[in-house]
């Protein structure tokens, strides 16, 4: 007589947290069907089950990763609220976000940045783009929201290349400009960083 299957509805969620695990410590190199089964403590069938390719996985992975962010994004009442100063608020949770698990946040734009080798990822890197530009474009123009993405991923990709640690005032006023609320643009010629800058 056949063994019945173990019902274990949330494997397939605990095979994706030991993934992200694993390439938290080794990076997306070391991430393979088996050493991700290692990792939850599953039989290696149990992930070629539930991901059939390790671009599925990664996909799934990167969703998740997706998810945390736009749930700290649609938690913050102050990037919603009209009254409130929407530059402050995004240097604020750049902030939040920098200052927590910053090995978390180098293994989501490690996941992002996969996506240029990887094209099964490009849509779920595009879905966490435009994620972020529908939840700032209830401030300001869809462009600009945009603006505002690549401005807020330049500023922390730079701070985890360098090592430098997130300088929230210098982001303050980077956004300001963008939004058009703060100091006018430096003089011709001059590309020098507002004073206390990070060396990013």
């Amino acid at each position: 007589m056949a063994r019945a299957r173990r019902h274990d509805p949330e494997r397939r969620d605990r095979i994706v947290d030991a993934a992200l695990r694993v390439a938290g410590r080794s990076g997306i190199a070391g991430l393979s069907h088996r050493t991700v089964a290692a990792e939850a403590d599953v039989p290696l069938g149990s992930t070629t089950y539930h991901f059939a390719s390790l671009d599925e996985l990664l996909v799934a992975a990167l969703r998740k990763a997706n998810g945390d962010f736009e749930r700290l994004l649609r938690e913050n009442p102050s990037l919603s609220a009209p009254d409130s100063d929407l530059a402050d608020a995004l240097a604020r949770l750049m902030g939040e976000w920098m200052g927590g698990d910053r090995a978390r946040v180098e293994l989501e734009y490690e996941l992002y940045l996969a996506a240029l080798r990887r094209p099964a990822l490009r849509p779920v890197a595009a879905e966490w783009a435009e994620t972020v530009v529908a939840v700032l474009a209830c401030r300001t123009d869809p462009a600009t929201a945009r603006a505002l993405v690549a401005l807020v991923d330049g500023i922390c990709l730079q701070s985890l290349l360098t090592g430098g640690a997130y300088d929230e005032g210098y982001a303050r006023e980077m956004l300001a400009r963008l939004l058009n609320d703060g100091p006018k643009p430096s003089p011709p010629g001059s590309s020098e960083p507002p004073t206390g800058s990070t060396d990013t």
